[in-house]
């Protein structure tokens, strides 16, 4: 374990740094995939083709860091308010951040969707709002200002922190209340749900990448993925007793890299894809998630390298979507699509470009942000 952060609460407990650091490595395969995705004709040729389950991933670090942190806290110092102010403390300032940098990108655009119709100001005010209160956008509606019908359309990430939400508000009312026998139930019902609507198609994409809309199947596949995820990673932090793994960071890394980036499994044989990401997320992030809690960082390097992605993992997430949409835009300018072969210089300056802001946002807005608000809203006696 490490030390936190000088923006972290007064009482935070040490993270686990090894988790810290696969969460940014995942996040950084996340830019890839969001990369890519200026390329792809379908779900089959894209590459970092499974990309997407590093959100699955995410809920399973978020259960199982959110259980050991607090899981202990209830009834002696923590209040329901108490643990809402904290996470909103954590998490929003970035949410925000992400709205403005998808206003700019979006007007830099031309404050048009993607079909080149041009969307009213007013509009793009309230789907600001919406997108600031992390309320989603109806597809279809005004607010729907790009036009592909994104519950968060100026920054589309955000509908996973949309369903991170819930999972902290059910855990709040409902699951740390349960006890581990019935916590294991609901991890074996919702898994089992899970990997029916992988393996059966139900999301019609031919993979498990959804929630990030309201059509079709998406909000029930989006509740699946958190429910389990995050269910079973609350459960493993009440059962966990580590194990001896040497080299845990490296070896879960180059895993987690490996199993994002993958092809797509066998093109029209939708089924097959499901049934990977299927175990993926069921049987192989859980395992990575308890062999990364269990190893600690042996040397200088690996921690200051966890420490570093640790902090930026969840700023990047938000942050770099937004000038994706404008690489997109720009991407499929003209009479004919660009080639990853023709803009890989911008791809590059897209990655490490959106790493050194994301630090600097870290270090001049998040951090500080963050401990006026604990000053402002948490030292109260």
């Amino acid at each position: 374990m490490q030390n936190i952060s000088s923006a972290a609460f007064a009482d935070s407990k040490p993270h686990y740094e090894l988790l810290d650091g696969l969460r940014g490595v995942a996040a950084l395969v996340v830019i890839w995939y969001h990369i890519f995705e200026a390329f792809a004709t379908s779900p089959v040729d894209q590459q970092v083709n499974h990309g997407y389950l590093a959100v699955d991933f995410f809920f399973i670090l978020s259960g199982f860091v959110i259980g050991y942190a607090y899981d202990d806290r209830w009834k002696t110092s923590l209040t329901t308010k108490s643990f809402f102010k904290r996470r909103l403390i954590r998490l929003h300032p970035m949410v925000v951040m992400g709205v403005v940098l998808g206003v700019v990108a979006y007007c830099i655009q031309g404050c048009v969707r993607w079909d080149s119709t041009h969307v009213a100001t007013s509009m793009i005010m309230l789907a600001m709002l919406l997108n600031l209160f992390l309320l989603p956008v109806l597809p279809g509606t005004g607010a729907d200002v790009r036009g592909n019908n994104e519950m968060f359309p100026l920054n589309g990430p955000n509908w996973s922190l949309f369903f991170e939400y819930i999972g902290n508000i059910l855990y709040a009312f409902f699951f740390r209340r349960m006890s581990t026998k019935a916590l294991t139930a609901c991890v074996v019902l919702f898994g089992a749900g899970l990997a029916v609507f992988a393996v059966g198609n139900f999301s019609g994409y031919g993979h498990l990448g959804v929630g990030w809309s309201l059509i079709d199947n998406n909000l029930v596949g989006g509740l699946l993925r958190l429910l389990f995820a995050f269910c079973i990673g609350l459960l493993m932090s009440r059962i966990f007793k580590p194990v001896h793994v040497r080299g845990a960071f490296w070896i879960c890394s180059g895993a987690v890299i490996v199993l994002l980036a993958l092809p797509h499994w066998g093109a029209d044989a939708y089924w097959l894809n499901g049934l990977y990401d299927a175990v993926c997320v069921i049987i192989l992030f859980p395992c990575l998630v308890y062999l990364g809690a269990s190893g600690k960082a042996t040397d200088q390097t690996t921690a200051g390298l966890c420490k570093f992605l640790g902090d930026i993992s969840y700023p990047i997430y938000v942050v770099h979507y937004p000038f994706a949409y404008l690489f997109y835009a720009w991407t499929w300018s003209g009479s004919e699509k660009r080639t990853f072969a023709e803009v890989w210089p911008i791809a590059l300056l897209l990655f490490f470009g959106s790493i050194a802001l994301t630090y600097a946002i870290l270090k001049l807005y998040d951090e500080p942000v963050r401990r006026w608000l604990t000053r402002r809203f948490m030292n109260r006696k």
